[in-house]
C-alpha cells in the first residue's frame, strides 16, 4: 500500500496557528512534522523597557495565557532585583492563577478536546430518560433530569433542522472512531453548553483581585490589590465573600460535572492508553508556592525531571541545562544553526527561508516552523499536566498518588496508560480537581491573615531603580502554566531590559527536530502506535494534538496574512 501524505492546516480548537503534516501507511502514522506558521516579536519589544512594566507587555503574548505570562514576568524581575513579595500577594497570585487553571482546563475539556470523543449529531438519537439515568448514577448535579436533557436535545435539533450546527459545525460526526452511546453524547453536549456560562462566571475572581479580565493588573513586588475591609474601593468583606462563592461554584462544577464526565468518557476509550505517548522525558517547574518562591519544598505541585519514564527517580532541575536550537526553525543565530543557546544568551532573529505561501508541503524542508527546539541537557521534554502529575506521583505527593490510583482503579487499567494521549487528558482532570479543592485553603489563609491585621500586598523597598544592583542583574521566572513549564529570562542594566527570552510550554511540546534528529513531543506522539483510519477525516490526529492543549501564540510570540485559508485537510 502506498504511503499517504496528510496535511491538517490549521489545527482548530487551539490558540494560534498550527499545521500538522504526517505520513501514514496501512492505517498507522509513520512520520510527522509540527509547524507553527505564525511569528511574533514580543521578546524584541521588551528590550530597552523598564523591567517594572514587563509583565504588562508579556501578558499580551497570548489572549488566553495572560495571567501566567504576567506572573512569570514579575517573578523574573523580582528574582533579578532580589525582591521578596508579601505572603498576601503570594496567596492572591495563587488564587488568580489557580482559577485560571480551573477555567482553562474545563474549557479545554468541553470546548476544545471533548468533541474529539463526543459525536454531537449522535446525541439526536438519545433517549433523554436514559441520559438522566446515567447522569444520576455518577453525579448529584441538579440538572440531571430527563426534562432538562430533552430541552437540550430540542435545541440541538433546531440547529440541525436549520441546516447548520452552529457552534458544533465542521466536526467529523459519524466517524467510526466515535464510540460513545447516544445517551452519553447527549450528556456531554448538555455539559458543553453549561460550561460556557460557568466559565464566564467563575473567572470574575480575576476582576475582583486584578481589576479586569483577560488582562488583570499585577505588580512587581506584589499585587495592586489594596485590602481594606471598610473601603468600598478595595478588597473588602463583600468582595471576599464574592470570591468565596466563586471558589465554591468552581469546586462544585468540577466535582459534580467535569470529573464524572471525564471518567465516564475515558471508560469507552481505554485503548487510547496505549497510543500517543511519544517523548519519555518530563519536566515540571512546580507551581503554587505556599511559602517563599525559592522554597522548593513548599510548592503544591513539585519541581523535577523524569527521564525515560523512570518513576523511581525524580531528578533535580538545573536551569543551566536549558538550551534552544534553531536548525529546523526560521531563525538564525550568530553562532550558526547547530548552536544551542541558553535563554539568557538567546537570540530572536527571524529569517524565513521556507517556500512561498500557501505551502503545499513543509516536510522535507530543513526549516519548517517558527518554533524553536528547547532541550534539557540535550533531551526533548514533555511538559504540562501529565509531567506535573508524574513528577508529583514519583515525588511521593500523597494526594496525587491517591487520585492516580482512583483513576486507574475506575478504568481498570495499569500504570502504563499514564504515558499516552489518554494519560494526558486524565492528568489534566486530576490536577483540576486538586486545585478546585486547594483554592479553599489559600482563601482561608488569606482571610485569616487579613483578620489578624495583615493587609500588606506590596513590598516597595526596591521599587526605586536607585536601589537595584549595580551593573548587570539577571533573573528567571519559573511558573508551571496550565499547558506546562513556562520560563521568563531577563537581563537588566542601567534600569532597562537588555535581554528578554520566553521559553513557553508549547515551545517545549511543539518543538521541531533538533540537530540530533530528535522529534519534539507533538511529532513523537503522532508516531507512537498511532492510528489514522480515515486520512480525509483525521480525527485521531486531533485527539493526540488536543491532549497537549496547544497555545501557538505563546510559542512563537505578526502573522503572515498571505495565506487566508480557514481550514484544509490535504491527502495525497
Amino acid at each position: 500500500m502506498a504511503v499517504t501524505k496528510v496535511v491538517v492546516d490549521p489545527i482548530t480548537r487551539i490558540e494560534g496557528h498550527l499545521r500538522i503534516e504526517v505520513q501514514a501507511d496501512q492505517g498507522r502514522i509513520t512520520d510527522s512534522w509540527a509547524s507553527s506558521t505564525q511569528f511574533r516579536g514580543i521578546e524584541l519589544v521588551m528590550e530597552g523597557r523598564d523591567p517594572r512594566d514587563a509583565w504588562a507587555f508579556t501578558q499580551r503574548i497570548c489572549g488566553v495565557c495572560t495571567v501566567v505570562h504576567a506572573v512569570a514576568s514579575c517573578r523574573a524581575v523580582e528574582d533579578a532585583l532580589g525582591i521578596t513579595i508579601p505572603p498576601n500577594a503570594n496567596l492572591i497570585r495563587n488564587l488568580i492563577h489557580g482559577m485560571q487553571f480551573i477555567q482553562d482546563h474545563v474549557i479545554h475539556f468541553y470546548h476544545l478536546h471533548a468533541l474529539d470523543w463526543v459525536d454531537v449529531v449522535s446525541a439526536l438519537k438519545a433517549d433523554p430518560e436514559g441520559t438522566a439515568r446515567i447522569a444520576r448514577q455518577v453525579s448529584p448535579w441538579p440538572n440531571n433530569s430527563a426534562t432538562y436533557f430533552a430541552e437540550v436535545q430540542a435545541r440541538l435539533k433546531k440547529f440541525v433542522s436549520g441546516g447548520q450546527l452552529g457552534i458544533f459545525a465542521n466536526g467529523y460526526w459519524g466517524h467510526p472512531a466515535y464510540k460513545l452511546p447516544p445517551e452519553v453524547n447527549l450528556l456531554a453536549v448538555a455539559h458543553y453548553l453549561e460550561a460556557l456560562d460557568w466559565q464566564r462566571d467563575v473567572i470574575r475572581l480575576h476582576t475582583i483581585f486584578g481589576g479586569k479580565n483577560p488582562h488583570p493588573n499585577f505588580l512587581v513586588g506584589g499585587m495592586a490589590s489594596a485590602i481594606n475591609l471598610n473601603d468600598t474601593a478595595t478588597i473588602n468583606a463583600e468582595r471576599l465573600t464574592d470570591i468565596r462563592d466563586l471558589i465554591t461554584k468552581a469546586q462544585r462544577f468540577v466535582e459534580q460535572v467535569y470529573w464524572p464526565d471525564l471518567l465516564a468518557i475515558a471508560g469507552f476509550y481505554k485503548e487510547w492508553g496505549a497510543i500517543g505517548g511519544g517523548v519519555p522525558n518530563f519536566l515540571s517547574y512546580g507551581e503554587f508556592p505556599e511559602g517563599d518562591i525559592t522554597d522548593l519544598n513548599r510548592l503544591y505541585f513539585p519541581r523535577g525531571i523524569i527521564l525515560n519514564r523512570d518513576l523511581s527517580r525524580v531528578q533535580a532541575f538545573d536551569p543551566a541545562l536549558v538550551q534552544e536550537y534553531i536548525n529546523s526553525s526560521w531563525y538564525e543565530y550568530a553562532a550558526g544553526d547547530t548552536a544551542g543557546l541558553h535563554p539568557w544568551e538567546g537570540e530572536t532573529r527571524a529569517k524565513y527561508s521556507g517556500p512561498p505561501t500557501p505551502w503545499e508541503y513543509l516536510q522535507g524542508e530543513s526549516k519548517y516552523t517558527w518554533m524553536k527546539a528547547p532541550r534539557y541537557d540535550g533531551h526533548p521534554m514533555q511538559v504540562g499536566p501529565l509531567a506535573r502529575m508524574l513528577v508529583g506521583f514519583a515525588s511521593g505527593h500523597q494526594e496525587i498518588q491517591g487520585l492516580v490510583k482512583e483513576v486507574l482503579d475506575r478504568l481498570q487499567v495499569g500504570p502504563a496508560v499514564l504515558f499516552s494521549t489518554l494519560g494526558r487528558t486524565a492528568a489534566r482532570g486530576i490536577e483540576t480537581l486538586m486545585l478546585a479543592r486547594r483554592m479553599n485553603t489559600w482563601y482561608g489563609q488569606l482571610v485569616d491573615r487579613i483578620k489578624s491585621g495583615d493587609t500588606q500586598t506590596f513590598n516597595g523597598a526596591k521599587w526605586d531603580p536607585k536601589t537595584w544592583p549595580a551593573g548587570e542583574a539577571k533573573g528567571f521566572g519559573f511558573l508551571d502554566a496550565p499547558r506546562g513549564a513556562l520560563g521568563h529570562w531577563v537581563k537588566i542594566r542601567d534600569g532597562k531590559i537588555t535581554k528578554y527570552q520566553c521559553v513557553v510550554p508549547s515551545t517545549w511540546n511543539c518543538s521541531p527536530r533538533d540537530p540530533k534528529g530528535q522529534m519534539g513531543p507533538y511529532e513523537a506522539a503522532l508516531v507512537d502506535n498511532h492510528p489514522l483510519v480515515r486520512p480525509d477525516q483525521p480525527l485521531e490526529i486531533l485527539r493526540t494534538i488536543h491532549s497537549f492543549d496547544p497555545c501557538m501564540a505563546c510559542g512563537v510570540h505578526v502573522l503572515d496574512a498571505t495565506g487566508n485559508l480557514v481550514t484544509e485537510v490535504k491527502v495525497q
